[in-house]
C-alpha cells in the first residue's frame, strides 16, 4: 500500500541548494531560541504555586529527563539520516510516506500555532506599553475577529510576524546573527536575576519543599503535575533538525545542538525556580504572571523589574524567528518529496533561502495571528507535538530492527527499546490529561491530514515516479 512505502537510507549527505556555513554555536543559539521563550518568565510562578512549591525544581528536572529522552531519538536518527525535515523525513525512511506525511502536517500546524500565539501575545505587551504612553490603537484593530467584543484583527500580531518573515527570509547565518544578540541578551538578564536573587534567598521559603506531594491528589498538584505543565516549556529543539542542510557537518553537530540546547535550558530553568522559590514563599505566587519581575519588585530592585519584563518581549520575538524558520524548512523539505506543491521548493538564489516556503509559513501563521482566537485552540500545540513524538519513539526501534544499530562513528541512542518504550509511556500520559476539546480539534485536523494526503499527496509524491 502507498501509505507505508519508504524512501532509501541516505548513504551520504544529500547535495543542497541551501548554503552549509552553520556551527554547533548557531545550532545552540537557534535551540536556545526557540525553547527559552516566556515560559521561564512567567510558567514558574504559577506553576510552583499551583503544583510542586519550590520542588518546581524536580518538575523540571523530570520534564528535561523526558525530554532529553526524545532528543536522544532526534540525536540518533540525525546522524544516521542526515536530510532536512526533522521527523516527518526520518519517518519517510522508517515508517512511511503515509505517517511521514502525518507527522509533517502535525508538525506543520504546532509550528503555525505556536508562532501565531507567540505573535499574539507580544502584541499585548506592546499594546499594555502603548497604552502607558496614552496611545490607543483603534477597537477593530486590537484583537482577533470577535463581532461582540467589536473587534475585527489584531495588527500588531500581523506586523510583527510581517517583519519577522521578511528577517527569516535573509541568508541562514545573517539571519541568526540577530537571534545570536537576542539570546545572550536574554541569558545576561536572567543571569542578573540569579546574581542579584541569591543574596536575597531565605532558605526558609524551600520549606515545605513539597507542599503538594510527588504525586499529588485527584490530578491536582504534586511533583509530576508540575513535571506535565511544564514538559511544554523544552518544546522548540526540534527547531535544530531543520537546519541540517545548512550544517557543514550534520552527523556531528545536529546531536550536539539538539541534546546541548536541552540541557543548557535544564540547568536554567532549575537555577532561576531555586532563586524564586527562595526569594518569595510558593504561596505568594498566586496569579503571578511576570514572577521574576515581581520578585525584583519584592527585594526593591524596580529597575531591574522593568528591565526583566522588557525582556520577556524581546523573548517572544527570538521564538518566533528561529520556529518560522524552522517551519519554512518543514514545509520547503515536505515540497520537495511532491507531497506538498512543487513551488513552495523553490530557493532565493541571492540568498540561498526556501523563498516561497518562507512567505506561506509567515502569511498563514500571520492570518490566525490576526483573525482567529486562539485561546481554545491552545492545547492543540501540546498534543499535535506529544503524537509525533510517539511516531519518533517507535520509529528509532523499527530503526534498529531494519538497519541495525549505528555504524561510523554515528550517535547511538542507549537502552532501545526501553527507552522508546518509556517515552511512549510517558507521551500517552501527558496526552490523556489534556480536554477532551482539544482531542476533538486533534482528531478533525488527523482527517483533514489524510484527506490533502489521499488527494494529492500519494499522487504527486516523488515515489511515484519512482515505480
Amino acid at each position: 500500500m502507498n501509505f507505508f512505502r519508504t524512501k532509501k537510507m541516505p548513504q551520504e549527505l544529500e547535495t543542497t541548494q541551501l548554503k552549509r556555513n552553520l556551527k554547533t554555536t548557531d545550532l545552540l543559539i537557534l535551540g536556545i531560541g526557540a525553547i527559552v521563550g516566556t515560559g521561564i518568565f512567567t510558567i514558574t510562578g504559577i506553576a510552583a504555586n499551583e503544583y510542586a512549591g519550590p520542588a518546581l525544581t524536580l518538575s523540571f528536572l523530570i520534564a528535561a529527563i523526558a525530554v532529553g529522552i526524545s532528543g536522544l531519538f532526534y540525536a540518533e536518527f540525525a546522524s544516521r539520516i542526515p536530510v532536512i525535515g526533522g521527523p516527518y523525513a526520518y519517518l519517510y525512511s522508517v515508517l512511511g510516506e503515509g505517517i511521514a506525511w502525518l507527522t509533517g502536517w502535525l508538525m506543520i500546524l504546532e509550528f503555525m500555532l505556536a508562532i501565531s500565539s507567540v505573535a499574539s501575545g507580544w502584541a499585548g505587551y506592546l499594546q499594555g506599553w502603548l497604552n502607558s504612553l496614552g496611545i490607543y490603537l483603534p477597537k477593530a484593530l486590537r484583537a482577533s475577529f470577535n463581532l461582540k467584543n467589536g473587534t475585527y484583527v489584531d495588527l500588531l500580531a500581523m506586523l510583527i510576524l510581517l517583519l519577522v518573515t521578511l528577517w527569516v527570509s535573509q541568508e541562514a547565518k545573517k539571519m541568526l546573527r540577530l537571534s545570536q544578540w537576542m539570546v545572550f541578551f536574554k541569558f545576561g538578564i536572567i543571569a542578573l536575576f540569579v546574581i542579584i536573587g541569591a543574596f536575597f534567598v531565605k532558605p526558609q521559603n524551600w520549606t515545605p519543599f513539597m507542599p503538594y506531594g510527588f504525586i499529588g491528589t485527584n490530578d491536582k498538584g504534586g511533583v509530576m503535575a508540575g513535571a506535565a505543565l511544564v514538559f511544554f516549556a523544552y518544546l522548540g529543539f526540534e527547531s535544530v533538525p531543520m537546519a541540517v542542510e545548512e550544517v557543514d557537518n550534520p552527523q556531528k553537530r545536529i546531536p550536539q545542538g539538539v541534546l546541548g540546547s536541552i540541557a543548557l535550558v535544564a540547568v536554567l530553568y532549575i537555577i532561576v525556580t531555586l532563586v524564586l522559590t527562595g526569594i518569595v514563599p510558593f504561596d505568594e505566587l498566586k496569579e503571578i504572571k511576570d514572577p521574576l519581575a515581581y520578585a525584583m519588585r519584592i527585594i526593591n530592585q524596580p529597575f531591574i523589574a522593568s528591565i526583566i519584563s522588557a525582556t520577556a518581549v524581546l523573548t517572544l520575538l527570538t521564538v518566533c524567528i528561529s520556529m518560522l524558520y524552522s517551519l519554512s524548512r518543514l514545509i520547503y523539505a515536505i515540497s520537495k518529496d511532491g507531497l506538498l506543491p512543487k513551488a513552495l521548493h523553490k530557493v532565493d538564489k541571492k540568498n540561498h533561502v526556501p523563498k516561497n516556503a518562507t512567505f506561506t509559513a509567515g502569511g498563514f501563521s500571520m492570518f490566525f495571528a490576526g483573525l482567529v482566537p486562539l485561546n481554545l485552540l491552545a492545547e492543540f500545540v501540546n498534543i499535535a507535538t506529544l503524537m509525533y513524538l510517539i511516531f519518533i519513539a517507535i520509529g528509532i526501534i523499527v530503526l534498529r530492527k531494519k538497519f541495525g544499530p549505528p555504524q561510523n562513528g554515528a550517535f547511538k541512542t542507549p537502552l532501545v527499546p526501553t527507552l522508546p518504550l518509556l517515552s511512549i509511556a510517558i507521551s500517552a500520559y501527558l496526552m490523556f490529561r489534556l480536554q477532551m476539546i482539544t482531542w476533538l480539534a486533534f482528531v478533525v485536523a488527523l482527517i483533514t491530514g489524510f484527506i490533502i494526503y489521499f488527494y494529492y499527496g500519494s499522487k504527486y509524491s516523488l515515489l511515484n515516479t519512482k515505480k
